[in-house]
């Protein structure tokens, strides 16, 4: 039994949309029966990012409302109906060259996860999570073909694309002035809307650039354990790494016991 592996130039359709001069590369199996690869895209170089930066890009943030962006993750390049991709696959969004996009944009891949069930609001935000980037492949006027490029965990069929900025590794101050007492601000969540955190993870609160906060401070994190006469419990500490107007988010320095939703942070100010 053989197997005879032919490179082919191929030339692409997504639905009535045809991609002219996209060169495929498909590994075809001649064993009866046997199904024919994947299409995958030139498989993705190492990001050469050092690993604070991937992982600040892959931090989490929250909105109150979700954005109404309209380039979605629509599909793939196989046989069959996938939900998920990894680094290497290539998937299909909707919108093309009407839409502005170029053959090696990249953009990241993010989705809404609501807090709670029911409508997004203030009084119900929905965490920002991204799953990972792209870098378009090919184009037509429609759609175009994008090979993931990271994952920070899955892209998932309908995650929504926003322009590819690196972020910035803020400075932080070697000086550790004192909490700031009665001004407390409440940890709210985390990606994927997790509760609970520890080291080096990333969480949401509810203070921003409105509330004096800026990329670099640092906070202290307590819990208050409702008895009376008794001080608050010092867990961790964290700075800012992400500021909007009302919402900030920070990366656990230390750790001194785990911490969770609800508890309190107060800025070192």
């Amino acid at each position: 039994m053989t197997i005879n592996h032919r490179i082919a130039a191929r030339r692409v359709t997504l639905g009535r949309v045809y991609l002219a001069g996209l060169v495929v590369t498909t590994a075809v199996l001649a064993t009866a029966g046997a199904p024919v690869l994947a299409q995958r895209a030139p498989s993705p170089a190492p990001t050469g990012l050092p690993a604070d930066v991937l992982s600040l890009a892959c931090a989490p943030t929250v909105a109150h409302e979700v954005p109404l962006v309209p380039l979605r993750v629509t599909g793939s390049q196989e046989s069959v109906v996938r939900h998920t991709f990894a680094p290497g696959d290539l998937i299909v969004i909707n919108g093309g060259t009407d839409n502005g996009i170029e053959v090696g944009q990249e953009y990241f891949t993010r989705r809404a996860v609501p807090i709670e069930r029911g409508s997004v609001s203030r009084n119900n935000p929905t965490t920002i999570h991204t799953s990972g980037w792209i870098r378009v492949y090919a184009v037509d006027d429609q759609l175009s073909l994008a090979t993931v490029t990271f994952g920070c965990d899955s892209v998932e069929l309908n995650d929504y694309l926003e322009p590819f900025v690196l972020p910035n590794i803020p400075d932080v101050s070697i000086l550790r002035p004192k909490a700031q007492r009665d001004n407390y601000g409440h940890v709210l969540t985390g990606s994927d809307n997790r509760t609970r955190f520890g080291p080096g993870d990333y969480f949401v609160i509810d203070r921003g650039s409105n509330h004096g906060i800026a990329a670099g401070a640092q906070f202290v994190v307590y819990r208050d354990k409702l008895e009376p006469d008794v001080f608050l419990v010092e867990l961790a500490e964290a700075v800012a790494v992400d500021v909007g107007p009302e919402i900030s988010t920070l990366q656990v320095t230390v750790s001194r016991d785990a911490f969770a939703s609800g508890d309190y942070v107060a800025l070192r100010k």
